[in-house]
């Protein structure tokens, strides 16, 4: 079984650390330190609560003032720098975690502290409070760093703004209107550093969820401009794909299927217990004279506790399929248990999309 994120964080994490630590404060107590952050409620604690805790437990054994525990902060990365510690690692993310908690009254020292903090650690989640209580000047500091020198701060300039960033709080007016932030997915949608670009699609795709036209729009603007650029667009309308819309898919050529047929569509297990696997088989015959591209997807209607059924659309493959072919497709779905889902026993779904059009449905059942 892999091991849990959260426990990136052991004895000897916090003993290093706090080694560190030591060399910026002399008197910092380390003993101190580590007794409040393993507590009587520290093994119940998930990642984020935990990086929140360390966050708290870090303030108690610093001062009072906000700018000069900054810079001690700043002083320590630095010293984790010289000491080999490598960039963009998950478990100094209580770096920013501070900020995001004790920062949002001195806007200006946390702002600078941000941008250098992002070189080493992600500071996705601690500039949103900013851009939500300081929207205009906020959004005027990510259009700034979208030029920054830095890959990891123009990263920041689209990966702190997108409206639905997972594991964050949403910023509700750029869910509404987020023509201020499309500038920045301008300026960065060709950049060098490909983490930036899949940053740009991501941001895409959020605001595909809100405001579809918008992406819409700009995919039929930059699609042809170069391969990475193609690659943004496809990425950051890959919900529109799955919704099926048509000018996406269009755009990105899958057109009629009036002659593509689906034969022989069966379900080999009409009884899936959990932990077990859902195995289905189908035929798709292209009755065409020409070749057609195709988008193959299916979708799996899933029982939710009151018994309604919820869709979600899985991608089986995209790929042109030869005149007069007929070509049999078979696929394995799983229901094992994981933690992002919550299984129900009964009436579950299956049908097959191809080109965003959704035909027949087959049932079959869930059983424990």
């Amino acid at each position: 079984m892999a091991e849990l994120f959260k426990n990136i964080y052991t004895h000897k994490f916090f003993e290093e650390f706090t080694t560190t630590i030591q060399k910026i404060i002399p008197d910092f107590n380390a003993c101190s330190f580590s007794n409040k952050i393993f507590d009587d409620q520290w093994q119940d604690k998930e990642l984020k609560q935990r990086m929140r805790h360390i966050t708290i437990v870090l303030q108690q054994h610093l001062s009072p003032n906000y700018s000069a525990n900054v810079d001690i902060l700043l002083k320590v990365i630095d010293q984790l720098k010289k000491e080999g510690k490598k960039e963009n690692s998950l478990e100094y993310m209580f770096f920013p975690d501070f900020i995001e908690v004790y920062g949002i009254l001195h806007y200006e020292t946390s702002i600078k502290a941000i941008e250098k903090i992002t070189q080493f650690t992600s500071c996705e989640f601690a500039i949103r409070p900013f851009l939500i209580k300081f929207s205009k000047k906020g959004i005027n500091q990510m259009i700034k760093w979208s030029t920054h020198k830095h890959p990891m701060v123009r990263r920041l300039s689209t990966e702190g703004c997108r409206p639905r960033l997972p594991w964050a709080m949403s910023i509700p007016f750029l869910k509404k209107d987020p023509i201020s932030i499309i500038p920045i997915l301008q300026c960065l949608k060709k950049d060098e550093s490909e983490s930036v670009r899949r940053s740009v699609a991501n941001n895409l795709n959020d605001i595909s969820k809100d405001n579809p036209d918008i992406v819409i729009s700009l995919a039929k603007k930059w699609i042809g401009e170069s391969n990475d650029i193609d690659w943004v667009v496809k990425h950051g309308s890959r919900t529109l794909l799955k919704q099926g819309n048509k000018q996406i898919m269009k755009l990105f050529g899958f057109k009629s299927t009036s002659q593509i047929k689906i034969t022989n569509f069966q379900i080999l297990t009409p009884k899936v217990k959990i932990g077990s696997a859902l195995e289905f088989f189908f035929q798709i015959n292209n009755t065409s004279l020409s070749p057609s591209k195709l988008r193959l997807e299916y979708g799996l209607y899933y029982q939710k506790h009151n018994e309604s059924l919820s869709k979600k659309v899985f991608k089986i493959s995209e790929k042109l399929y030869p005149e007069k072919s007929k070509t049999i497709i078979t696929r394995k779905q799983s229901f094992k248990i994981i933690t992002t889902r919550k299984l129900y026993p009964g009436l579950h779904q299956i049908s097959i999309i191809i080109n965003g059009n959704e035909f027949e449905k087959h049932d079959f059942i869930l059983v424990s």
